[in-house]
């Protein structure tokens, strides 16, 4: 059985962009992002901001990436509204995440 994640990036929570009720009125769809504004969701992006730090990469190709590695999904689904945003989903597939790595973000994202 396979899985297409519909939203991949949490509205943009897993990019990185809105990490306060302060940040949410970044964008339109910073209002369905404040269910991220959590406990959960920090520890979430602590562990996407370690694993971008040590990848010189962004939360948000991380987090791609860390999708298209879990067995079960079959394709994240993902929008950009600017070529910036682009990048980061043309580069998720290629970039060089560890198992450790992987099992870092599943452990901090883990209900």
């Amino acid at each position: 059985l396979g899985v297409l994640n519909y939203y991949s990036l949490a509205s943009g929570f897993l990019t990185g962009k809105y990490r306060s009720k302060d940040d949410l009125d970044k964008s339109e769809r910073g209002g369905g992002v404040a269910k991220y504004l959590d406990d959960r969701g920090y520890k979430i992006l602590a562990a996407l901001d370690e694993v971008s730090k040590q990848l010189n990469s962004t939360p948000a190709t991380v987090a791609l990436s860390w999708l298209i590695h879990r067995p079960s999904v079959t394709a994240p689904i993902v929008s950009a509204t600017s070529l910036k945003q682009l990048d980061s989903i043309i580069n998720a597939p290629e970039l060089p995440i560890t198992a450790h790595e992987i099992e870092l973000l599943t452990q901090e994202s883990a209900w």
